[in-house]
């Protein structure tokens, strides 16, 4: 839905951009296969302990949502075909994306493969008004990609991702510095940023049931009622969101994790999934040129409880048979007594693989022959697709 642009007498302090990929995986399914056009989509596997990861648009009006269980969405829309995630080639596109994003500004904040931030202060001499950059962006990822993006675009982190939900799909909206309040005040709470559904329960039992209530409520009530959520709601009502976007990669993160069909229990039976996802992440960080210095294991037990521990990488690595190492390492530290129903493997504290890496005098060939043979892989990856190379392991 786009605004129209009309001349305001305030200045835009900053013009801060939300770009979120419309049904991402969806859509990238529908793109790659005509026959899927127009019709419902579940991404996710079809097996009862799976969730959807993503639902098109088609689906969506039976009620059918993303993290929903599975079999609840085959209830709902029975119809809907079913089309298993393909999490590396998602990544592929994530990233032709992302750089699309930074021809536009250095400053992108990617907060997952399918939306990131943008800080365009400054741009206005390039590419006209707000308004302008988001049409431009929109036309860009489209002509390049050929997938729909809807872009919101305020003067704050915040208000620019409420802005971009409220136009899906394929949205433009622009909220102009002078009608931010405006633009907030009539919009439930549900709209805060951080208030889950225990927070807004509180917030309706506290008689707030939109924005503007929040905005005219005595900030010391809240925090006495709310304490640090209730500050930080009340400068949410007020369009106050100072955070810049962080387009530091060492900030971010590279993981993968599964949900398993079957609970699995003890070390031996973890380390497949562990390798398997080790393998995912260290894909993706060659992908995106970057080396990992961390390295963080995930187990979900059958109770729902969730166990992480991480440690230290040195050197930095973007190859799986070191992360996998790091992994088994770390899964010693877990009880591995009680069945698990998700594994993951995280990467993280990543630095641009170009900056000097310190390496062990004694490991430094075999490492270099393990890089040779990344490449080896990634080249055929790139050219007959991620399932061309197995590992032998995999077979079975």
């Amino acid at each position: 839905m786009d605004s129209i642009d009309v001349p305001k007498t305030s200045a835009w302090s900053r013009i801060i951009m939300h770009a979120d990929m419309d049904a991402f995986y969806a859509a990238v399914e529908q793109r790659d296969r005509p026959e899927l056009r127009g019709k419902p989509l579940l991404i996710g596997m079809d097996h009862p302990r799976s969730v959807v990861t993503t639902a098109s648009y088609e689906a969506r009006p039976f009620g059918v949502g993303s993290a929903m269980p599975m079999a609840v969405a085959k209830r709902k829309c029975p119809q809907a075909l079913i089309i298993p995630p393909r999490i590396g080639y998602y990544s592929t596109v994530s990233q032709q994306i992302m750089t699309e994003f930074e021809h536009f500004s250095p400053y992108v904040e990617p907060l997952s493969l399918d939306e990131a931030f943008l800080d365009m202060t400054g741009a206005q001499r390039l590419f006209g008004t707000p308004h302008d950059m988001a049409r431009a962006l929109k036309q860009e990822v489209f002509r390049k990609v050929q997938l729909r993006v809807s872009v919101g675009v305020a003067c704050c982190k915040y208000v620019a991702k409420v802005a971009s939900d409220l136009g899906k799909p394929d949205g433009l909206l622009v909220v102009e510095p002078d009608d931010t309040l405006d633009f907030l005040h009539p919009l439930p709470i549900s709209r805060l940023w951080g208030v889950g559904k225990h927070g807004e329960g509180l917030l309706l039992a506290l008689g707030l049931r939109t924005i503007g209530d929040v905005a005219r409520s005595d900030p010391k009530f809240l925090v006495e009622r709310l304490g640090s959520l209730g500050a930080h709601i009340f400068a949410l009502s007020l369009g106050q969101d100072p955070r810049k976007v962080v387009s530091d990669r060492e900030a971010q993160s590279i993981g993968s994790e599964d949900t398993l069909a079957v609970d699995v229990r003890g070390y031996e039976a973890i380390l497949p999934h562990l390798l398997h996802a080790a393998d995912q992440v260290a894909w993706r960080l060659r992908r995106a040129g970057l080396i990992a210095h961390g390295v963080r294991v995930k187990l979900k037990s059958a109770s729902f409880k969730i166990h992480t521990r991480q440690a230290v990488l040195r050197p930095g690595s973007h190859n799986a048979d070191d992360l996998y190492a790091a992994a088994q390492t770390l899964l010693h530290q877990f009880d591995l007594r009680e069945p698990m129903r998700l594994v993951g493997l995280t990467a993280y504290d990543m630095r641009d693989q170009q900056l000097p890496v310190q390496e062990d005098l004694f490991t430094s060939a075999d490492r270099r022959k393990r890089q040779n043979l990344d490449v080896a892989v990634d080249s055929l990856a790139q050219r007959f697709g991620r399932g061309t190379v197995k590992r032998g392991s995999d077979l079975h």
